[in-house]
């Protein structure tokens, strides 16, 4: 038998280069940093309510509440103690069902406090409730001499 006349010359090895895997790797590694999108808020999906009215109610209609510093309560210009609270309103409540109750605590207000007057209101049933504060004002520019 004679040899085929076309015989392989070269021999072709039987690994895998590895040389530039490394490269590969790193190239991917950048790649999948550069296009990945981290969320880091991912709360639930609300919608706010709108104000209805930008008026503000006569002042009749509305019931101040305020609480300084020390935890004092006062009601409409008169000191009252915690246990008063609820009757207080209630009978506001009666006499005027569409009132409107504004708590008004110091930034330095007791906060166990400002919370009992809360369930205190909520024994009133004193549905429509406004927590007032003061808007940050920038301070003033400096005048020139």
């Amino acid at each position: 038998m004679r040899a085929s006349r076309f015989e392989r010359k070269n021999r072709v090895a039987n690994t895998i280069p590895t040389v530039s895997m490394g490269d590969v790797a790193f190239l991917l590694l950048i790649f999948f940093m550069a296009t990945t999108i981290f969320r880091l808020d991912q709360g639930l999906q609300i919608v706010l309510p709108r104000a209805q009215s930008t008026e503000k109610p006569s002042r009749e209609h509305v019931a101040d509440i305020w609480i300084d510093q020390g935890g004092r309560i006062s009601i409409n210009d008169r000191l009252v103690a915690l246990s008063e609270v609820e009757n207080l309103i209630k009978a506001t409540m009666m006499e005027r069902p569409d009132a409107v109750v504004a708590l008004n605590a110091d930034t330095h207000a007791p906060y166990g406090v400002v919370a009992d007057v809360i369930e205190e209101l909520k024994q009133a049933n004193a549905a429509r409730l406004s927590f007032t504060s003061e808007q940050e004002r920038a301070p003033a520019p400096p005048r020139a001499p």
